[in-house]
């Protein structure tokens, strides 16, 4: 099994939906799917819930980080631990911190053999969710927001002196890799086109890309209300029967498959068009 984090310090960037949309675009072609939700606001457990295809563990996020995950009875194909309130509180708990991150570590390991991807949404303040997900996964993607506020807040998601993603690779995750930063909700406006070069200039060899067809090419995901409205009807993109989420399905899939090619993770069959 792969784990890969979807990780900011900064919300409103579009983290829930893309991890969302990755997990059930996975599933379709054919992967066995965990989603684990560490984020209270439960912006990917929504979604998820509601959709047939999805199995929602006994337990929680908070549970399993306490260490109170169950063995489920039969196994699914398609699996989402939920994130709950509690979340919240764990942060203050700084005696339980390396338990935490020891439990998620250890359920990770011992549910390896039963699905090919999981993918892991996290709180967008740094605290201990946060550091558990990228102290025990395999791939840690940053997806953002072209603005100036966002860009800035790049370097704190690379550095920050405690929760960096280099500070958790040098000292506690050695394996893990930063697949890069992904310009998410993408609108073609001066203003955004500055801003990519902007970032393209600063951050040009931490940014995803697919470089399949020889030459690198910067993945980006551009702004779609169908994405929006697949996150608010708990539905796969797909699903939704109209042109606007044709069109974004061929502009997200791309990136999708870039993301899973990226993690070493081969294609079984067609997606579902």
């Amino acid at each position: 099994m792969k784990s890969i984090v979807l990780a900011n310090q900064k919300g409103g960037v579009g983290k829930s939906a893309l991890a969302t949309q990755l997990a059930h675009y996975a599933h379709s072609i054919g992967l066995r799917v965990l989603v684990i939700d560490l984020d209270h606001q439960r912006n990917t457990s929504r979604p998820l819930t509601s959709h047939s295809t999805v199995t929602t563990t006994s337990f929680s996020s908070a549970d399993l980080l306490n260490g109170n995950a169950i063995a489920q009875g039969q196994e699914h194909r398609f699996v989402l631990v939920a994130g709950d309130d509690r979340l919240t509180g764990l942060e203050k708990q700084a005696d339980n911190h390396n338990r935490f991150a020891t439990n998620l570590r250890t359920f990770l390991s011992s549910r390896a053999g039963n699905f090919d991807l999981c993918v892991i949404d996290t709180n967008p303040n740094p605290d201990i969710r946060y550091a558990s997900a990228l102290i025990s996964a395999d791939y840690a993607l940053a997806p953002v927001q072209l603005n100036q506020e966002a860009i800035e807040g790049i370097a704190g998601l690379l550095a920050h002196p405690r929760y960096g993603l280099s500070k958790i690779k040098a000292a506690l995750n050695p394996k893990l890799h930063f697949l890069g930063i992904l310009p998410n909700m993408v609108e073609p406006t001066p203003f955004q086109r500055r801003n990519m070069t902007l970032l393209t200039e600063k951050f040009g060899n931490r940014l995803l890309s697919d470089d399949r067809a020889g030459s690198p090419k910067y993945a980006f995901v551009p702004k779609r209300s169908a994405i929006a409205e697949a996150q608010a009807a708990g539905m796969f993109l797909p699903e939704l029967k109209k042109t606007s989420a044709r069109d974004a399905c061929n502009e997200l899939r791309p990136v999708l498959d870039t993301i899973l090619y990226r993690m070493g993770l081969h294609l079984h069959e067609e997606a579902n068009q």
